[in-house]
């Protein structure tokens, strides 16, 4: 965690600059700096985001934890006041900041913002580990604010730039090794957030951490699981899902040896039950010679 003072300055870019600090190896501003520069309060600032909390991955935010406040307030008295406050602060990536513009509704917040985002930019260019990764994140961020400033586009517009910026990585093979459990879950996330109509999971053994796994699709998208049984606990997880959220339709099917998943007209070969997937040796495949309609009009 690295400190930053505020300065007392003319140049509005570089007070920003002087706000964005460096926690978990990331660069972010925190929620009260950022409602300061908004001209809100930090409850309004943060309510708007737990109003819209999908948008929001670990990516974009994440709340500190207590350690992490007790370093900020030892090495930055600008923070003393943590120290007494009953509530963990939260960080905002560049990319948290980018989408606060679309949460908070405002003029003054795209305004904002994009100085926010001149900042950010500024302080990569001094690390050594700038490359074209970040030229891409920044040219997106770029174009999503100014045809908010200069054109007013609706949100729905907005989201498709960000999830075009995360799409692009999907990789058409990916094998995991012992005990990869995170960089499994991270793959099968973003297969599941990429599915624009359909996602269709073939595998004879679920538990509710897929349920939980399938909260991360769109609204619209459907669901349906193929497994060879449920069992008791199974069925409650569904019958309760399914009361809360976007229900998920579960067939019984035992004619079924490997497991896939069918994203949109992309069917994928994953080598393990996908609640055991990162556990040990095993592949996710794209599939390119099989039809989806096909597949799933044989089920």
């Amino acid at each position: 965690m690295n400190k930053n003072k505020i300065a007392t300055t003319q140049n509005p870019l570089e007070e920003i600059e002087n706000l964005i600090l460096t926690i978990r190896g990331k660069q972010v501003m925190l929620d009260r700096d950022l409602a300061r520069l908004y001209g809100v309060e930090t409850k309004v600032l943060n309510q708007a985001v737990k109003r819209n909390i999908e948008r929001f991955p670990e990516r974009f935010m994440f709340q500190l934890t207590d350690n992490e406040v007790v370093k900020l307030v030892t090495i930055c008295d600008r923070f003393r006041l943590l120290k007494h406050s009953s509530s963990l602060p939260y960080a905002f990536t560049e990319h948290g900041v980018t989408m606060l513009a679309s949460v908070l509704k405002s003029e003054i917040a795209v305004q904002i913002s994009i100085k926010i985002v001149d900042a950010f930019v500024t302080m990569r260019h001094a690390l050594p580990s700038y490359n074209q990764l970040y030229n891409r994140i920044e040219n997106i961020e770029y174009h999503q604010l100014l045809m908010m400033q200069r054109h007013d586009k609706t949100e729905n517009q907005i989201e498709e730039i960000f999830r075009a910026l995360f799409k692009y990585d999907l990789p058409n093979q990916k094998v995991f090794f012992d005990g990869q459990l995170f960089d499994a879950h991270v793959l099968m996330s973003r297969l599941v957030e990429s599915a624009d109509k359909r996602i269709v999971l073939i595998d004879n053994y679920v538990d509710e951490s897929v349920l939980t796994l399938f909260l991360k699709r769109k609204e619209h998208v459907s669901a349906t699981i193929y497994t060879m049984q449920m069992s008791s606990a199974f069925k409650l997880d569904l019958q309760k899902h399914n009361a809360q959220y976007p229900p998920i339709a579960v067939n019984i099917y035992t004619k079924a040896h490997d497991r896939f998943l069918i994203i949109d007209d992309k069917v994928y070969h994953v080598g393990a039950s996908v609640k055991d997937l990162g556990k040990k040796l095993c592949a996710v495949s794209l599939l390119s010679c099989i039809d989806a309609d096909e597949m799933i009009g044989k089920l």
